[in-house]
């Protein structure tokens, strides 16, 4: 009896949690972003995002009273590198922990965020039309 019963169970075995789905819903610029729609982003699960909390100091996203996280430009900005070194630049935790070294989230920010982050209305316009120039050869 317990060999048709060994034989008949299936064996479980463990699987990567998906990215979590998230609506299409866009925001507005400068407005939190949830784990989810963080880990969505960056195509990892929401318990990656938690354990690279604390793996890296410097990631720390804001925690509401019920525990759920938002995550801020600057504190996205610091996922997006982290996500970068561990997946494009194939480090390990501990080579990530040391690019990072003992970097303040603002510095990361300022280093690799978008450099059209504090650009408003015509200097993002002349910065744009300067890239083109530059990429249709022009400069």
């Amino acid at each position: 009896m317990s060999a048709e019963l060994s034989s008949a169970t299936p064996t479980l075995g463990r699987r990567k949690a998906p990215p979590p789905a998230v609506k299409g819903a866009t925001k507005r610029a400068g407005a939190y972003l949830t784990i989810a729609e963080m880990a969505a982003e960056l195509g990892v699960a929401t318990h990656v995002l938690r354990f690279w909390e604390g793996k890296f100091p410097q990631l720390q996203p804001l925690k509401q009273q019920g525990g759920r996280r938002f995550y801020s430009d600057e504190t996205a900005v610091v996922a997006r590198h982290i996500q970068q070194l561990l997946y494009s630049q194939k480090l390990t935790i501990k080579g990530a922990q040391a690019v990072l070294g003992k970097q303040k989230p603002k510095a990361i920010a300022t280093k690799f965020g978008t450099p059209f982050n504090n650009l408003t209305g015509p200097a993002l316009v002349a910065e744009l039309q300067g890239i083109i120039a530059t990429l249709e050869g022009k400069n």
